[in-house]
């Protein structure tokens, strides 16, 4: 009977998927979370073969569920012959170590779930080093050893990267090992902050969205390029940069991880020095799934995280993608509700031009005239001026070059200040 059930190393693992809903969340919000956490589930490899929601105004602070429900959650695993069970809120110690001991499968949690697709997508150096610290920092409070036997034998969600190996390992080895991985990240950090210098003088936009909102398929729109672009949650980590052809501007656009609900902590602060693409944009391009029930959600969403990672001055545009699978009304209806809004569908190139027009229009408004005379002793100076700027005219006397076009604030204070003496020239 035993080898009748015994699953294959290679068949997905069968996961019951468990939530709760109450005052401050209505049942049909939490039945939306609970498929959204079914997306995640399968983009980490599991099928789903059950959902469950209790109402409650709290979670157990033991259990989560409570214990009459968790007994009823034991049958149904038993029964469906479950391999995980996977909660859509973040769960203690505690009631990890309790569900576990009766339910006697594997427990995870949101964050636990999404660190795990992260492991499994991140490809680079940085990447890996940045899921490996949030890792470690989700499990250091967590530490448990209930089927790290198991997980052994046939791996699975939550086994990727450190999770099976750190789990055995006391609290001083973890937490030497973040240590090490945050002095690595350091250097990583310094190493793109280098690259982003050789970016100096080119205007650069972010695209910023939920998960699956459809940014890298608008990037490779946009830039006739063929960055990797799925139909499913958290295609991109590593951030993405490709030139932009807009018409006397240097422009670079850049593709980041996208937001989620609930997104942990600890991997906003893991990846905040690739949000820095998002930090040092002069503009961010909100793109949004339009096709989606929980439109002001998502824009929600990603406007808080925006807010943590302390970004609330660049100039943003809402940028509602998919828009080809939208019936017409429902279109309408979201026109008059975001009036100041672009409306695109990336996949079949629908309000491309517009939206480019409404880029170039957005560098040019930092864009401000200039006119100087130059020392010909100072023609590097000049040199900056032609990569940052737009020259409209340039005439040379004797040992001075008059030079007057337009750039963006920032270089026109920069080049001021790297030639002291030079005065502009007054009208």
């Amino acid at each position: 009977m035993l080898e009748e059930i015994r699953k294959p190393l290679l068949e997905k693992e069968r996961a019951v998927l468990v939530g709760i809903y109450g005052v401050d969340t209505p049942r049909w919000l939490a039945e939306e979370h609970l498929e959204e956490l079914d997306l995640l589930a399968d983009t980490a490899g599991a099928s789903t073969v059950e959902k469950i929601l209790q109402n409650r105004p709290h979670p157990d602070p033991t259990t989560y569920i409570g214990k009459g429900k968790l007994n009823q959650l034991k049958q149904v695993v038993g029964d469906l012959n479950a391999d995980i069970l996977i909660f859509d809120d973040d769960l203690s110690a505690t009631q990890v170590r309790n569900i576990e001991k009766t339910a006697g499968i594997k427990v995870l949690d949101r964050s636990g779930l999404i660190l795990d697709i992260f492991a499994s997508r991140a490809k680079t150096s940085a990447a890996k080093t940045q899921v490996e610290l949030a890792q470690l920092q989700y499990l250091l409070p967590r530490l448990t050893k209930l089927w790290t036997h198991l997980s052994r034998q046939k791996g699975g969600i939550g086994t990727k990267g450190p999770g099976e190996t750190q789990i055995e390992t006391d609290r001083r080895l973890i937490g030497k090992r973040i240590s090490v991985l945050k002095e690595k990240l350091e250097k990583l950090d310094k190493q793109r902050t280098t690259q982003r210098k050789g970016r100096e003088g080119s205007t650069r936009i972010a695209l910023v969205g939920y998960t699956n909102a459809g940014k890298s398929t608008l990037m490779n729109t946009l830039t006739d390029t063929n960055v990797l672009a799925e139909d499913r949650l958290f295609a991109t980590l590593d951030s993405t940069v490709r030139r932009l052809d807009v018409e006397n501007h240097n422009v670079l656009l850049s593709d980041t991880v996208g937001f989620i609900r609930k997104l942990p902590h600890n991997l906003i602060e893991s990846f905040k020095s690739t949000l820095d693409e998002v930090r040092e944009a002069d503009v961010l391009l909100h793109v949004v799934d339009a096709s989606s029930k929980l439109v002001d959600d998502y824009i929600e969403v990603v406007e808080s995280t925006l807010d943590e990672l302390g970004i609330d001055n660049v100039k943003s545009v809402l940028v509602f993608n998919k828009i080809d699978l939208l019936d017409p009304e429902k279109l309408i209806e979201l026109k008059k509700e975001y009036p100041d809004s672009i409306f695109v569908s990336a996949f079949r190139g629908i309000g491309i031009n517009k939206l480019h027009d409404v880029i170039e229009q957005l560098i040019e408004e930092d864009y401000v005239p200039f006119a100087y005379n130059v020392p010909m002793s100072h023609y590097k100076a000049v040199a900056y001026l032609h990569e940052v700027g737009v020259i409209d005219r340039e005439h040379f006397e004797g040992n001075h070059v008059t030079v007057e076009g337009t750039t963006s604030k920032a270089d026109r204070d920069k080049f001021e200040s790297m030639l002291s003496d030079i005065e502009p020239i007054s009208e």
